[in-house]
Parts: C-alpha cells; sequence; structure tokens
C-alpha cells in the first residue's frame, strides 16, 4: 500500500529513518503524524539487534512507530548501502542516531550525501554530541538525566538524586530534532539548500533544565532537591487534604491573598512570617504545615472547587486509569483509534497539538520489520526479479 498520509500538513516529505530505540523514532515519529512519507530502514531479521521497545507486537512499540512504512536493508552489505542511496535519493530527510563515527564508515555522512543531494536536510541524533571528550560513549536517558543536572533537583531533600519517571532525555531530544528538521525545510525554501543539524540527549537535558540554568548561569545559585514543592514561588506543591493529596499553585501577591481568603486564613496575609515571598521562603515548612491543617478539614473535591472558583490553581493528582477518566482529557480528545492487521484496534495518544485545517491522525499502525520493503523497492523501480534475487542474497 502506498503512502498514506496522517495530516495534509507535511505530506509532500519524504523521511529515512535510520534510528532506533526511542530519540531518533520519536523525531520521526512527529513528522509522521503530521502527514511526512517516514520509511524506518531496520536490520533484517536474523541480523537485528535488541532495538524494537520490547518488541514489535508491545504497546511501547506500536506507539513509538505508528503511521511508517519500514523496510529492511542489511547496510553492513555493499548491495544493501547502495539500495539505501537509492531511497535517500528520494527523500527529503534523512535522521539516523548511529554513533558519531558510524555514518562516515558507511558512507552515508551528511557531506558525502550533500554532493548529490544539497537540498537533503540531514539530522544526528547521538548521546552527547557529535564531537568532543564524551561524544563517543554509548548515549542513555538516565545517564543524559545525570549529566544534565536532573536528578540533583528530582525528589525530597536528602534521598539522593532521583530520576524522572518518563525518559525525558530521550524524548525531548526527539522532539528537538523533529523541530530542528522543519526549521530547516522552512529555511530551504529560501536558499534552496539543505543542511546538517544534530543535537543529543545532552544537549536537550541541560536545555530543559530551564529556569535553574539561569540560576546558576545569572545568579550563581546551585538549586537542590525542593520535592514536590516549587523552589522558588511559596506555596506551590503537594498538599494533603482530608482524603487524599491535590496540587495547590500560589503564584504572586494578589493570588496570596485569594489563597488565604479561600483558606479561612486571612490573617495570614500580613503575618509578618507569611506577608511577602521571601517571608514565605523563610518559613516554608511551617507555613506548609499550616495549611495542611486547615485543608484537613475537608475532601479534595471541596477544596479543587473552591480555589478554583476564586482564581487560585489547584487539582487532583492522577494516576494513569484516572488520567483517562478525566473528563477534560476525554473532551480534548487526546485518544485516537487505529486498526493493526495483527492486533486488532489499538487506543493510542495522539499529537497534542490541534491544527484546525490539517489536524494529525493516526492512519497505520506500526508496521513489522520490514514489511513494506518489497513494495519501496519496487518504487524505485526495481523489478521482482531484481528484488527476489537481493532476497536470495540476504540483502533484507
Amino acid at each position: 500500500m502506498p503512502h498514506v498520509p496522517a495530516s495534509s500538513a507535511l505530506a509532500r516529505f519524504r523521511v529515512i529513518d535510520l534510528t532506533q530505540v526511542r530519540a531518533g523514532p520519536t523525531a520521526c515519529r512527529q513528522l509522521a503524524d503530521w502527514g511526512a512519507d517516514v520509511i524506518q530502514v531496520q536490520m533484517p531479521e536474523h541480523l537485528r539487534g535488541d532495538d524494537t521497545l520490547g518488541g514489535q507486537d508491545g504497546s511501547d512499540y506500536q506507539y513509538t512507530h505508528r503511521n511508517k512504512r519500514s523496510v529492511t536493508l542489511n547496510l553492513k552489505e555493499p548491495e544493501g548501502i547502495a539500495a539505501l542511496k537509492k531511497l535517500i535519493a528520494t527523500a527529503d530527510v534523512v535522521v539516523e542516531n548511529f554513533r558519531p563515527d558510524v555514518k562516515f564508515r558507511l558512507g552515508i555522512d551528511p557531506e558525502t550525501l550533500a554532493q548529490d543531494h544539497p537540498r537533503l536536510v540531514y539530522a544526528s541524533i547521538s548521546g552527547f554530541g557529535q564531537t568532543g571528550p564524551l561524544s563517543a560513549r554509548p548515549g542513555f536517558d538516565q545517564i543524559a538525566q545525570g549529566l544534565g543536572g536532573l536528578m540533583s533537583v528530582t525528589g525530597l531533600a536528602g534521598q539522593g538524586p532521583v530520576r524522572v519517571g518518563i525518559p525525558i532525555a530521550d524524548l525531548c531530544a526527539g522532539i528537538f530534532a523533529a523541530q530542528g528538521i522543519l526549521v530547516a525545510l522552512l529555511e530551504r525554501e529560501v536558499s534552496g539548500k539543505g543542511q546538517w543539524l544534530h543535537t543529543s540527549l545532552l544537549e536537550s537535558m541541560v536545555c530543559m533544565m530551564d529556569f535553574q540554568t539561569a540560576r546558576w548561569l545569572a545568579d550563581g545559585e546551585v538549586a537542590t532537591q525542593a520535592g514536590n514543592f516549587h523552589p522558588t514561588s511559596i506555596p506551590t506543591g503537594v498538599y494533603k487534604a482530608r482524603d487524599g493529596y491535590l496540587n495547590i499553585a500560589v503564584f504572586g501577591s494578589k493570588i496570596w491573598e485569594r489563597f488565604c481568603t479561600t483558606l479561612g486564613a486571612p490573617e495570614w496575609i500580613t503575618d509578618p512570617r507569611f506577608h511577602d515571598k521571601a517571608g514565605r521562603g523563610i518559613n516554608r515548612d511551617a507555613l506548609n504545615a499550616a495549611i495542611n491543617q486547615r485543608l484537613a478539614d475537608q475532601d479534595r473535591s471541596y477544596w479543587i472547587e473552591r480555589f478554583n472558583q476564586d482564581g487560585v490553581a489547584c487539582g487532583h493528582i492522577n494516576d494513569m486509569q484516572e488520567v483517562f477518566a478525566e473528563p477534560q482529557v476525554q473532551h480534548l480528545g487526546l485518544v485516537q483509534e487505529v486498526v493493526s492487521e495483527r492486533l486488532g484496534l489499538q487506543r493510542l495518544v495522539g499529537q497534542p497539538v490541534t491544527l484546525a485545517r490539517t489536524p494529525s491522525t493516526l492512519v497505520r499502525a506500526a508496521p513489522r520489520r520490514g514489511e513494506h520493503t518489497e513494495e519501496l523497492l519496487g518504487e524505485l523501480g526495481l523489478t521482482p526479479g531484481d528484488i527476489a534475487q537481493m532476497k536470495a542474497r540476504g540483502v533484507f
């Protein structure tokens, strides 16, 4: 079956996906979800490593590789590289996350490919960068979380470093790479030229530290663990009502005054311990204890309704089951359906951005390894006989 775009927004672009595991596949999924013809190039089944995110029929793999086509090519063989280069000749974008030296050894580095394809946008994702003292190291999400500083500010004070519960370095590197690809494609419309762009798990993680980087670079302040409480905006964090926990966010003096009034503690507005931001910071522990004491008089639903009515941000803390039972999540239509020939009906989270005229959809379940190899080789002009000979020689 030929390319079926998930959206008309990027339907004119073809992307060659040479990536595996998560960061690169995430970048390519972003493009596929907006309609690009993403062709996932994998090693043949008998040569593959452990690159399938828990198995091709697993939920993780199905989520990450939807809306793509798959071809297998043995890149250890000259004929496999030759077929790949024919695919690249039809493409606008190549995305890879090999170790930095591998693309040069295979002869598919950006400089070499640009000689014949000057409009090609070439995206590289690595663990720590394309050059530098750590560039040859294997990259892994948790290693980047640690090196990038995230684990030093996550968790409760004194408990030691804590990883975030999702592969945030992988995911952010993939999303930043997709953004870079779109920027390069837009620039190509002016210059007529492609270019090489690259990012890494480490770069994405340092960037995502956001205001914590500014605290150090501008103020010389090394952030520490603040647990479930915002490090600078007080009181903002996790509090306990009569029947469980909830989040409350209080930013600025006006909202602080509303918060105190709603909580039934208007005297705190003028209390010298709490009346300004500096005082609330110094007396954080005493304030939090006093807040919890008052919240214990009512259930979460009572406080969430009251605070939001009065303009103070407040909400439940959901587990995954509760997330998808949340009426607002259901209203937003984040969950989409797609039918897999092997696995039947699937429900997956779609894109979190809605374009009014060219929305993203799910049109194709994740392919089996090499599912579209013969189809795509045929699109390149190879005859059935050529394809049969390649298959016999183990090229795919």
